[in-house]
């Protein structure tokens, strides 16, 4: 059963104070969800003693009071799955809704609901492939709608609060959770269990959606827009963690079989790579694919501060910036789409 009356004060509170109502005989803005799935659509299943993603997008607006005094909300089901079976096919049908309804001018902007395994992934990709202005807001749950603290149904109220808010406008896909609202390319889930998981380790939060208002407090000055093609493929890109004794075998194997497009490295420190890793790039670079670096370590930009960052660039490999290997991986997927040529693609990282 879906619990309906979770902090009811709570959340009449923030309908009736955090939000620009409109005035009388103004239409509310219209707000479109594209459900995927995730621990906010889930439920729990006797059969395997787990949770799994169940209830539709419908039933998970169905649950959040207050929701249609903010917006004219209708849903749209693009999938329903745990984030961990979320895919590039799905990335791609997503990014095309979203900016086919942006289009339309009576939509305010759009709610993606999704699992929190991979959900700073999808929101990357689509701050990356979105065209319009009209904010995009990626929305999960760490506790289960069944679960008597759910967090899905204020997370939700939020995340509509965001959309229909004036200073979300040009802010590009965001994440909200748990009250906080964090750039899509800044983002990452920090803890297995914790509702305040999404946090930006380096930066900060922009702003909030908390008792009171919408309030935004700084912008992502670091985004950018790359319009896919019409008729595009997502490039198999793989990413090669780096630890103590690798040595890059496994990318070699995928090397000799013809199965990838690009490679983004999870270095150690500075992004380094072991002496036999880098051996095993330089076959990459010679066989004409991309390589980035990024690091596994979570916060702080690269330099090219040792001699191994040297070896790396003089074999033409790109450096990730502040990028996490994962959201490294969806920036050089889309920007493969558009571009093959190794100076370009420096160019998007360096941006």
């Amino acid at each position: 059963m879906i619990r309906r009356s979770f902090l009811h004060s709570t959340l009449a509170l923030a309908v009736s104070f955090g939000c620009t109502m409109p005035v009388q005989g103004q239409e509310l803005p219209r707000v479109v969800v594209l459900a995927t799935g995730g621990t906010i659509a889930s439920t729990y299943d006797e059969a395997t003693g787990a949770l799994r993603a169940a209830l539709t997008g419908e039933e998970i607006v169905a649950a959040v009071e207050g929701l249609s005094e903010l917006a004219r909300v209708s849903v749209e089901q693009v999938a329903n799955v745990n984030s961990r079976d979320m895919t590039p096919a799905i990335w791609l049908e997503l990014a095309s809704r979203a900016n086919a309804l942006l289009a339309e001018p009576d939509v305010a902007g759009v709610v993606v609901t999704h699992g929190t395994d991979t959900l700073e992934e999808t929101a990357y990709f689509l701050d990356l492939t979105v065209e319009s202005d009209k904010p995009v807001v990626v929305v999960g749950a760490q506790r289960a709608p069944t679960m008597a603290d759910t967090d899905g149904p204020r997370n939700m109220l939020n995340a509509v609060r965001v959309v229909v808010s004036d200073e979300a406008v040009g802010m590009g896909t965001m994440v909200v959770m748990n009250g906080q609202i964090n750039a899509a390319r800044e983002v990452t889930k920090t803890n297995t269990l914790d509702v305040e998981t999404f946090q930006t380790l380096d930066f900060g939060l922009l702003g909030v959606a908390d008792i009171e208002a919408v309030r935004f407090y700084r912008a992502p000055m670091r985004r950018q827009t790359l319009v896919l093609p019409a008729d595009v493929r997502l490039p198999r890109v793989v990413i090669l963690s780096e630890y103590a004794g690798s040595d890059g075998r496994m990318l070699e194997l995928l090397l000799e079989e013809g199965e990838v497009d690009g490679v983004v490295v999870a270095g150690l420190g500075l992004a380094h790579v072991s002496t036999p890793t880098l051996e095993v790039l330089r076959k990459v670079r010679e066989a004409g694919i991309p390589v980035v670096v990024a690091s596994r370590v979570p916060t702080g930009r690269i330099v090219p501060l040792y001699a191994n960052n040297v070896d790396l660039l003089s074999i033409g490999a790109i450096q990730a910036d502040n990028l996490s290997p994962w959201k490294a991986r969806v920036l050089l997927m889309v920007a493969m789409t558009t571009t093959g040529e190794l100076d370009r693609l420096r160019n998007i990282f360096a941006y």
